[in-house]
């Protein structure tokens, strides 16, 4: 299933794994609008193999915390909600989104 969440994870510069009832989830996916990055969003509550991703992007994030939101820049996982808010406040965010190719400016 790794390998399913990898592959999603490498079809845009941003993508972002969530379930529609996460309060969490919507405000890492609002922050990514706010700064124009179009990211795929993931659903994993809509997906039939849902659940199973969620336990495998658990593994990827240690196996602590929540496994959504989890944000993937460039194909690489970055995190969590903390992890992004932490890089979006110390201003580190923008550049590693540029250097993906999510933004312009």
């Amino acid at each position: 299933m790794a390998d399913r969440v990898m592959k999603l994870a490498s079809e845009r510069a941003v993508v972002v794994f969530t379930l529609s009832s996460c309060c969490m989830c919507h405000t890492v996916t609002k922050l990514m609008q706010d700064l124009s990055v179009n990211a795929l969003v993931h659903e994993l509550d809509s997906d039939p193999r849902g659940k199973e991703m969620e336990r495998a992007l658990l593994k990827m994030l240690g196996g602590r915390g929540p496994a959504v939101p989890a944000v993937f820049i460039g194909g690489k996982l970055v995190g969590g909600t903390n992890r992004i808010m932490s890089l979006h406040l110390g201003g580190e965010l923008v550049p590693i989104l540029k250097n993906a190719g999510a933004l312009w400016l």
